[in-house]
């Protein structure tokens, strides 16, 4: 079991956009095994490769309540999200010590590389539908609390810098 350390927020690589990833290697299968090991031991349901400083389209989800059935993707792209809503509090290994309450389509259907470098597409719903769209962001430099009016998001930060301290 290989975890990584989470990059702290406000490292530039957070809010920059990950590369695309042009074959599934054995390296890649390596950083995706690094990446559940990481995930699992926060625990999470969720994270995306530039979290962990590296800078490639790669994610990993496991909403199941028994683990161990992570979906590994790679270039994910969401091809349909549903018009109506779901909150869920979320938060970033990233950003310990924080969280908000985040509107994002309840169900998403999301077209990516398999682990055995396959074209998949794939409905997520709930809490893996929240988490895939939350590691897409992550994959377009984006953080979770981007999508907070400007005032929460800026108290959300004030907090995050005092609980830093």
């Amino acid at each position: 079991m290989t975890t990584r350390t989470c990059l702290p927020w406000p490292d530039k690589r957070l809010r920059t956009a990950a590369t695309e990833v042009s074959e599934i290697t054995d390296e890649i299968r390596a950083i995706w095994d690094d990446m559940i090991d990481t995930m699992e031991a926060m625990p999470g349901v969720g994270l995306a490769a530039p979290q962990i400083g590296v800078m490639l389209r790669l994610a990993v989800v496991d909403g199941s309540t028994e683990r161990g059935r992570a979906v590994r993707l790679a270039n994910p792209e969401i091809l349909h999200a549903s018009i109506e809503l779901r909150e869920h509090e979320e938060a970033s290994p990233n950003l310990p010590g924080i969280s908000a309450k985040i509107k994002r389509p309840r169900a998403v259907t999301v077209r990516f590389l398999n682990e055995d470098g396959v074209i998949d597409r794939r409905d997520f719903v709930g809490i893996e539908a929240t988490s895939v769209q939350h590691q897409i962001d992550h994959l377009n430099g984006k953080m979770y609390f981007d999508n907070l009016s400007k005032v929460k998001r800026d108290m959300l930060i004030k907090k995050a810098r005092k609980f830093a301290r």
